[in-house]
């Protein structure tokens, strides 16, 4: 007879009793299994490993799948901190659902059968458009669409479904952003009405992340921290960069996403500047 844990595991810890039992399970053994606390019943119908997420247990007792910020984070899609700690529920299209302790769910409709576990990052990124900003939302999709997460089918999906006033955000969207950092500084320039080259390779210097203005190279940091041979590295390039007439900008990623007003304040007499 095939062990419970076992099956769970190869569904990502979260299965329905009845997917079990059409692997051999019976409802003796997963009585027995749940007893011995090696699997949990969620709810009736439903069980699970103990190592499985929380959320993702929050949301099969709930009746769905985990959706929106949360799980798009688990498929590795690049997400700006969100404090939103609520657990977001795929319910398919008209999916029942099931009272537990402490709800505090929010329940996202949409056409589809929802399963157990993490939704489908196409329905996750459709959904969490209704919940985060577009800032949010425009990193997330270009870390999907640069991690090969969503395909042409999942885009034009995404499009059909979201309303018409996303469409110059799913325009503006590339596949070639190499980080959610790119992706905000794109956007907010776009907003500005500046525009900005992405990964340049200028000679005598090398490849550099941002160049505004054909003058102006900026360079933003993550969340890393740089040694001293990096540091010193960055100041080499800098010097090189602006023998040949550039001015270089340094942020960090808290500047850029918690004090955009000083990056701003930075960026626009910069751009002056190189124009004069």
């Amino acid at each position: 007879m095939m062990d419970a844990a076992y099956l769970l595991a190869r569904f990502d810890g979260i299965a329905r009793g009845s997917t079990l039992q059409s692997y051999g399970c019976s409802r003796t053994s997963l009585a027995a299994a749940t007893s011995a606390g090696t699997i949990l019943r969620i709810r009736q119908g439903v069980f699970a490993l103990p190592t499985v997420d929380a959320a993702v247990v929050t949301a099969a007792a709930h009746g769905g799948a985990l959706t929106c910020a949360a799980a798009l984070r688990a498929h590795g899609v690049w997400m700006l901190p969100t404090p939103d700690d609520q657990v977001h529920v795929w319910m398919g299209r008209s999916g029942r659902h099931h009272s537990h302790e402490g709800c505090s769910c929010t329940a996202h409709y949409s056409p589809g059968s929802a399963t157990l576990g993490l939704a489908p990052v196409v329905a996750c990124l459709i959904h969490a458009y209704r919940c985060l900003d577009e800032e949010e939302f425009f990193a997330a999709y270009e870390s999907a669409w640069n991690k090969r997460l969503i395909g042409a089918h999942d885009r034009a999906r995404i499009r059909r479904e979201l309303p018409r006033a996303a469409g110059w955000l799913l325009d503006l969207a590339r596949p070639d952003a190499e980080s959610g950092l790119e992706s905000l500084l794109r956007l907010r320039m776009h907003l500005l009405g500046i525009r900005l080259d992405c990964q340049v390779s200028i000679v005598g210097v090398g490849r550099v992340d941002f160049v505004l203005g054909g003058r102006i190279i900026l360079e933003a940091d993550g969340k890393e921290n740089h040694t001293h041979a990096k540091r010193h590295a960055d100041l080499m390039r800098d010097a090189a960069a602006s023998a040949l007439g550039y001015e270089t900008l340094r942020f960090d990623y808290a500047m850029v996403v918690h004090d955009w007003p000083t990056v701003v304040a930075a960026i626009l007499p910069a751009l002056g500047r190189a124009r004069s």
